[in-house]
This record gives structure tokens, C-alpha cells and sequence, in this order.
């Protein structure tokens, strides 16, 4: 076998490494070895980050010393959650309309008498008055405390003839003693009775019944007394009843022909209407 010379190493160029190639570190292994260096020693003698096992001791010990704290916000997060279930759900509300102030009877409703009021629904009457309903000029048919909220049946009109029976009309009447209207008040029934003046068949006076068991649905209130429930003067006296067609066609204009009273009866009994006597 030829025999290899020996060659010695020349000079190493400057730049350089002396070392072979196989003993060369990598990049990676450098790097390792700069963050090992960096990194402390834990117990043990083991380099790196803390584990997840030292990070739950800590805030096991956390809990430790701020237990107090931790369990008055427990409570207070639980307390709040208790409310919050036993509080009942906020309704939607709906507008409807007031009295501004104290009403009369028979007064005349103005945009300023009346003021929009927010309720549940469960609150609002049937027929109540709201901001779109045309109540302007109507007049009330029973007097309004402030803050009340007025219905249809309370105008004068339609209104007052809510539950009666088709075809009936409400009828206007002038009694001849103011003071009597004090007497009677809505829903009461009477007897309407024309007491005429002497006639060319002789002197005297006759008395006539015009309409039986006729419902009152409006009164002037204090029959010509001047009271804050009294409304005009020229409603003094005045009271409007119920009536089927032909009452109202008897009743119409019946105050032309004498005095008109009244006589109160028994709402039970059941008499029909009776033509005049002749």
C-alpha cells in the first residue's frame, strides 16, 4: 500500500474557525445556550419557565389571603342574580289622556284640560280618551277630578249611550225646577211628565206622561246653584235620558208645549212608554 505523505496544515485563513467543521456549533445550539444562560435556576437544579403546577399554588395562595373578599363578592354577584329573577319584567306602557285639572259638567274640553298620562295597560279603562281620539269641543257629561281619565261615556254624545240598546237616542230636557235636578244623578230612571198651560178647551191644567222608566245619562249637577261643578248657565235644569224612537219623538221638543218634571221610579218595574192622554 503506498505510503500517504504527510502534509502539514497550512496557515488557517484570517476569518476563519480553527475548529472542524464537525465541531462548528449551529445556530439553534447557540441560541440554546444564550437563553439558558439567561434563564434561572428553580429548585431542583432544573432550568425554564414555572410550570402550571407552581402558577395554581400561587393563586391557591391568592384565595387564601383574600378569602373574605372573594366571598362578599360571591354573595353580592348572587344577591344581585336573586333580584334580578324576582323583579318582574317591565311592561310596555301605553299613553292615554288626564285631567289637568278639577272639571266641571257640561264644560267644554280644551287641549289644556287634559295632559297625557303614561299607564300599563292593564290600567286603562275601556273608552279611555288618548292623544288620537277628537275630544276637542265636546263637553263632559259628569264632572273630572285631576288626574282622572276620562271615557267616552263620560262626553256628551255617543258616548253616553255605550251599552244601551240600538236605535236609542239621547234626548235633552229642560225641567221646570232647576233645584229638583239635585235630586238625581245618572243611571237613576224616571218618569217624564208635561204639565200644560190653560188650553182653549177651558182653564186648568192637565198633566200628561210623556216617557216611562226612561234612564238618566247626564245632569246639570247642582240645579242653578253657582258651584265649581256647574258648567254653563244655560245648562241649568237640563237632564238627558235615554230613549227608544218613539219617546224621543214625543220627548223632542216637549218644553215648548209646558213645564216638564220629572218623578223618580222603581228601576225594576218594567212599564212600557204610553202615548199622551188625550
Amino acid at each position: 500500500m503506498p505510503k500517504i505523505p504527510n502534509v502539514s496544515p497550512g496557515p488557517v485563513p484570517a476569518g476563519s474557525s480553527s475548529l472542524p467543521r464537525d465541531r462548528i456549533p449551529s445556530p439553534m445550539s447557540m441560541a440554546r445556550t444564550r437563553r439558558l444562560q439567561v434563564l434561572p435556576f428553580r429548585a431542583g437544579g432544573r432550568l425554564g419557565a414555572p410550570t402550571r403546577q407552581s402558577g395554581h399554588r400561587r393563586f391557591a395562595g391568592w384565595l387564601n389571603h383574600n378569602r373574605r373578599l372573594v366571598v362578599a363578592l360571591l354573595l353580592c354577584v348572587a344577591a344581585g342574580i336573586a333580584v334580578h329573577q324576582l323583579t318582574p319584567p317591565s311592561e310596555q306602557r301605553v299613553t292615554v289622556l288626564a285631567a289637568a285639572r278639577d272639571l266641571p259638567a257640561g264644560s267644554t274640553l280644551m287641549d289644556s284640560d287634559l295632559k297625557p298620562l303614561e299607564v300599563l295597560p292593564d290600567g286603562v279603562p275601556a273608552g279611555a280618551l288618548s292623544p288620537k281620539t277628537g275630544y276637542g269641543g265636546k263637553q263632559l257629561a259628569s264632572p273630572l277630578r285631576k288626574g282622572q281619565i276620562p271615557t267616552d261615556a263620560q262626553l256628551l254624545g255617543p258616548g253616553l249611550l255605550t251599552g244601551t240598546a240600538p236605535a236609542t237616542a239621547a234626548v235633552p230636557l229642560r225641567m221646570a225646577d232647576p233645584a229638583s235636578i239635585q235630586l238625581i244623578s245618572p243611571g237613576q230612571v224616571v218618569d217624564v211628565v208635561l204639565t200644560a198651560a190653560d188650553g182653549p178647551e177651558g182653564p186648568g191644567k192637565k198633566s200628561e206622561l210623556l216617557a216611562s222608566a226612561v234612564p238618566v245619562l247626564w245632569t246639570s249637577g247642582q240645579g242653578g246653584k253657582a258651584t265649581q261643578w256647574l258648567g254653563t248657565n244655560e245648562a241649568d235644569g237640563l237632564v238627558v235620558v235615554a230613549a227608544n224612537p218613539q219617546q224621543a219623538e214625543i220627548l223632542a221638543g216637549a218644553s215648548t208645549r209646558g213645564k216638564l218634571f220629572f218623578v223618580l221610579v222603581n228601576p225594576s218595574d218594567n212599564r212600557q212608554s204610553r202615548a199622551p192622554a188625550g
